[in-house]
């Protein structure tokens, strides 16, 4: 999209519907590094859960947060896609997958 603002609710839609699938790429990529540490990990014997990495995380997402977003928000949003990124990191160390993962919500 042109960098012209957005003339109505129909263009602000489209510029989300970008955004959106922008958002899934990159989380989607995310996940995949973290099922590379996730072998890392496994193979070093390390635990899957890090606190102190995780809050490291999200400091520094707060740190560049310039808004709209508030900061709670950016934590929640963060608390969530890092909770994700261990549930995958699981899900393929019990599985012994080497390669792409698709996780659905039963799992």
């Amino acid at each position: 999209m042109a960098k012209s603002q957005p003339a109505d609710i129909g263009d602000w839609r489209n510029r989300i519907d970008e955004l959106d699938l922008e958002l899934i790429r990159t989380l989607n990529e995310r996940a995949q590094c973290a099922i590379e540490i996730g072998k890392i990990k496994r193979k070093r014997d390390i635990a899957i859960y890090d606190p102190l990495r995780e809050e490291e995380i999200i400091r520094m997402m707060i740190e560049h947060n310039a808004g709209p977003l508030d900061d709670q928000g950016v934590r929640r949003l963060f608390e969530r896609i890092i909770d994700e990124s261990r549930r995958i990191e699981r899900i393929t160390a019990e599985r012994g997958h080497t390669g792409k993962t698709r996780a659905r919500s039963s799992d």
